[in-house]
């Protein structure tokens, strides 16, 4: 594969958000690639709330257009077992169904419940970052 056909997608991005920006104030705006016909675009909020409710988990590797955070093992502030995350936002959508969390302990994976808060986390701290953005 050339290198010009890797390259000019992402700086088909970098332009296409730093003009979005030159405009004022405006909507926010999501991270957004073309792969052929599709769009894949993620939201915004569930990816910062993601980063922020699993800060205690080192991140192994994130792709900002295909919403893919994979977090190493961390164990969380007063809790003893580590813990280890895959999220993927899929959608635009500040919705529940945007949001898909693997969640998974030395031993293997969680109960459903855990994986469950965990994801309420994330939607919570996403609406909030939300309604702190709009008021700016």
């Amino acid at each position: 594969m050339r290198l010009t056909a890797l390259v000019r997608p992402t700086v088909l991005v970098v332009l296409a958000l730093g003009l979005s920006a030159c405009g004022g104030r405006s909507e926010p705006q999501q991270a957004t690639r073309v792969r052929g016909a599709e769009q894949v675009a993620v939201n915004r909020y569930l990816w910062t709330a993601a980063l922020d409710v699993l800060d205690f988990m080192p991140v192994e590797s994130v792709d900002p257009f295909t919403g893919v955070i994979v977090m190493g093992y961390g164990t969380p502030p007063g809790g003893g077992t580590p813990y280890r995350a895959t999220v993927h936002v899929s959608d635009p959508a500040l919705e529940a169904r945007s949001l898909n969390v693997a969640l998974a302990t030395r031993s293997g994976p969680v109960n459903r419940a855990t994986q469950r808060a965990l994801e309420d986390a994330i939607l919570d701290r996403a609406r909030q970052l939300r309604i702190a953005d709009r008021r700016l």
